[in-house]
């Protein structure tokens, strides 16, 4: 519930657990491997709120080969399935969402000095990134600076008053009488 509301007529956000099994959750012979499960109402067996549910994936179920794949879901699975000792991206996962996934476990896999160095080299290169911003900015207030001068000028040689040309530049009064 947002912050300082008093009252429960609100509109909650979907709500769901999802849990990564790695054995069989129920010993069953089905081959369902996702299960999507919803809290009921025992009484009436209805659904007791629609945005609020579990949804169980059980890898050891999940057999698809990576030539089976064929929707973004399965991808996911066979990647949570097979991660662990995949070498390289295979190209059934070479979508930019699962590239950016294999970039995060490499990082994850450095030893603590290859993540100093790593960290070290991310942050100078924000450094420069922002040092670059930053002249770009300071560049182009300089040449917006030196475009009002340059129309306070003209407007002085037209005879305009000091108030005036302050107003349309947006310069000082000062700048403007030293000119």
């Amino acid at each position: 519930m947002p912050k300082g509301k008093s009252h429960w007529n609100i509109e909650l956000k979907e709500v769901y657990l999802i849990a990564i099994l790695e054995f069989n959750f129920k010993q069953n012979t089905s081959d369902r491997y996702l299960h999507n499960v919803s809290l009921t109402n025992t009484d009436t067996g209805e659904i007791f709120y629609n945005k609020l549910g579990y949804k169980f994936l059980e890898l050891c179920k999940f057999v698809k080969t990576e030539a089976e794949l064929e929707t973004d879901l399965d991808r996911w699975f066979y990647l949570l399935k097979h991660m662990s000792h995949l070498d390289k991206v295979p190209s059934v996962l070479n979508k930019r969402v699962f590239q950016k996934i294999f970039k995060i476990a490499e990082v994850s896999n450095l030893t603590r000095e290859e993540k100093a160095m790593y960290d070290s080299n991310l942050k100078a290169k924000w450094d420069y990134e922002n040092s670059i911003a930053f002249a770009r900015e300071e560049a182009e207030e300089k040449g917006e600076h030196k475009k009002a001068l340059d129309i306070a000028r003209e407007l002085i040689k037209e005879g305009s008053s000091v108030e005036f040309i302050a107003k349309v530049t947006k310069l000082s009064v000062e700048e403007i009488e030293q000119l």
